[in-house]
């Protein structure tokens, strides 16, 4: 039983370990060339700065006692993560077409391993979002609960909705094989999750039909998580319990599909 038990944390610091690896890629990738993470701040700035302060103004949208831009900030943290993740896929295309890929195969790393970091790379490149929202949302004076035990949830929440997405991602790099049909499939899902969620308006007050696709769609667990941990007074939908056991079972099952899959990218 000890034995068992010994073996069991062994396989598991391996695991972490071989993940880690690929998270230390990623950011010496990002140390070399931080220019990605300067362009990648226009887009939310203009969600809040533009198309926040207009809808702020003439309250169409019902959002209690928040203004809108309390109410939009976490959407646009989310929508950041989402785009950034779901086209993370594209990396492995490159890195198939040099070779990188075969090379992580024929080396004694799981594949689970080597699709969790990838999935926790998406994780660290969506942690720069969340400073420049917090900052942009400091600047124009959005409620934001700052304190650290919150900031750290928001982090972990950032994370997991990276890994989901980018193991979708990976998932469809994995069955298209093409950087121009991976791009189609990409852009053809990220609008339907988006618009198909909480993070530019209320479910209450969608259709009857898009609010059922909205319950079943991850990123509406994540901005309700991150609305809870980062506005002040906030009080979340659903829970944040909830949200957190739902955002989890997506990333582990989207893990271990794509943990099926990976050794198909190489061919």
């Amino acid at each position: 039983m000890v034995d068992e038990t010994v073996g069991a944390l062994h396989n598991i610091k391996r695991f972490v370990a071989k993940s880690y690896v690929m998270v230390e890629l990623e950011a010496r990738k990002l140390r070399h060339d931080p220019s990605e993470l300067l362009t990648r701040a226009i887009q939310p700035a203009l969600w809040l700065l533009v198309f926040g302060v207009v809808l702020d103004q003439v309250r169409l949208i019902p959002t209690g006692d928040f203004s809108y831009l309390e109410f939009l900030t976490p959407g646009v943290l989310a929508q950041s993560v989402l785009f950034i993740s779901i086209f993370y896929g594209i990396t492995i295309v490159w890195e198939r077409d040099l070779g990188i890929v075969q090379k992580f195969l024929v080396s004694p790393s799981s594949r689970s391993s080597l699709v969790t970091g990838k999935a926790l790379s998406a994780g660290l490149r969506s942690l720069s979002q969340a400073l420049i929202v917090y900052i942009l949302a400091l600047v124009i004076g959005v409620g934001l609960d700052l304190s650290i035990v919150n900031i750290i949830l928001v982090a972990v929440t950032v994370v997991i909705g990276a890994a989901i997405f980018a193991t979708l991602s990976l998932i469809i790099a994995c069955l298209v094989k093409t950087r121009e049909r991976f791009m189609g499939i990409g852009q053809m899902i990220t609008m339907p999750l988006f618009f198909a969620s909480n993070a530019i308006y209320p479910i209450s007050i969608m259709p009857k039909w898009l609010q059922i696709i909205a319950l079943g769609n991850p990123l509406t667990y994540m901005v309700d998580a991150l609305r809870d941990l980062m506005i002040v007074g906030w009080v979340t939908e659903f829970s944040l319990v909830l949200d957190f056991a739902i955002m989890g079972g997506f990333a582990l099952v989207l893990i271990l599909i794509a943990a099926r899959l990976y050794p198909r990218v190489g061919w």
